[in-house]
């Protein structure tokens, strides 16, 4: 007979330990270490992202409450100062290792996009977490304010972040990308904003056989050398130009697109700037307006993994409990493609943390009514991404 462990220890089999511990012999993550391994650390910080726990004190009583359910684990009795330790001193960067491997999984298993051509699509962006400038001093934002930055390449065909990043918040976006090399193959087509509009960037992604969607600027200086037909009553203009200017030239050299569309639903006139000659302007608008999937994105990991409030105030337990979280999110994605679970992300945490030390098959409890469950029915905007 098959023995039955939590759904807690379900969900930490999905993990590659054999290339956690080699990230943890790495990074000297268990180096000295007589009992609180990196491990068990893991699982007390998942503990508190899977139950929405706000402080030490509180994952210390969650799990001593339910002591008998996680004896199996090797979770043996936790301190809070001995986590707060481990935080603030062992690397951060073990956990960013394992997110990465988390995603590889991921990418096997994720849904294509929903645009007919089948070039892979990719949105950048960044988001800032707000911080106390007095209790964490190494965040500087401005003069009395505190915060960090999330830059995320966002893969439409899945909901995943592809490439993540955490900077202080003043790194400016553009400047970020250009010091990573973002896993763009060619024909893959990318959105971004103004904030991205760096010609030296952008044309070194059409070196690599990469579109380009963005927003042109106000103060665009080109010539028109061509006009391309127009079918649709939305699109007034569909050029072809040359930048002009001796540094934005010696920039980017070659032709560009550029599309004015009205979008009727903001009553507003936009202006595409683009490298891909290929697709109707129709499309190239929908490219763009498909950013907001992005900021969907930002908002639900901000609502439901806890990356806003922290354990600790030291740069290393920050970035701990935000790469934690979001191996987290990995792992939601994981069991909802994995076991073809037809609700939303939001619904499978909320039945995991019901369920998190049930002695039951993850896949039994996915087939649960919800309302035996008793849980609130979603708000649209999260339901929506996915």
């Amino acid at each position: 007979m098959n023995k039955v462990y939590t759904i807690f220890s379900e969900i930490l089999k999905l993990c590659p330990r054999y290339h956690f511990d080699k990230a943890v012999e790495q990074y000297h993550g268990d180096r000295y270490v007589k009992s609180f391994t990196t491990w068990q650390q893991f699982m007390a910080i998942l503990y508190s992202q899977i139950t929405q726990k706000d402080s030490l004190r509180d994952i210390v009583t969650g799990l001593s409450a339910h002591a008998s359910r996680w004896y199996h684990l090797g979770l043996t009795g936790i301190y809070k100062s001995t986590l707060s330790d481990a935080n603030a001193k062992r690397d951060y960067r073990m956990y960013e290792g394992l997110f990465y491997h988390l995603l590889g999984r991921c990418k096997n298993l994720t849904p294509k996009h929903k645009f007919r051509f089948k070039n892979p699509l990719y949105t950048i962006d960044a988001s800032t977490i707000d911080l106390c400038l007095t209790v964490f001093p190494w965040a500087k934002f401005r003069t009395t304010k505190g915060a960090i930055k999330l830059h995320c390449l966002y893969d439409h065909s899945g909901a995943l972040p592809t490439f993540l990043t955490i900077t202080d918040g003043k790194s400016h976006d553009v400047r970020v990308v250009k010091e990573y090399t973002l896993p763009l193959s060619p024909d893959s087509i990318i959105s971004v904003d103004k904030a991205y509009i760096d010609y030296k960037w952008l044309n070194s992604l059409d070196e690599q056989g990469v579109w380009f969607v963005t927003r042109a600027k106000t103060n665009i200086d080109y010539a028109v050398v061509g006009q391309h037909p127009i079918s649709n009553k939305k699109v007034l203009s569909d050029e072809c130009i040359s930048l002009q200017g001796p540094l934005t030239k010696s920039k980017y050299s070659k032709e560009l697109r550029l599309i004015r569309y009205y979008d009727e639903e903001r009553q507003k006139t936009l202006t595409f700037l683009t490298n891909n000659f290929r697709f109707a302007a129709t499309t190239i608008a929908q490219i763009y307006k498909s950013r907001w999937q992005i900021e969907l994105f930002f908002k639900w990991i901000k609502q439901n993994l806890k990356i806003k409030s922290f354990l600790g105030t030291s740069k290393n337990a920050v970035m701990t409990q935000i790469w934690v979280a979001m191996c987290y999110y990995l792992l939601l994605t994981y069991i909802k493609y994995q076991t073809k679970y037809g609700a939303s992300l939001l619904q499978l945490s909320r039945v995991i943390r019901e369920m998190l030390f049930e002695r039951k098959a993850l896949i039994d409890i996915l087939t649960l009514k919800l309302d035996r469950l008793k849980l609130r029915e979603e708000e649209p905007l999260q339901s929506a991404l996915f």
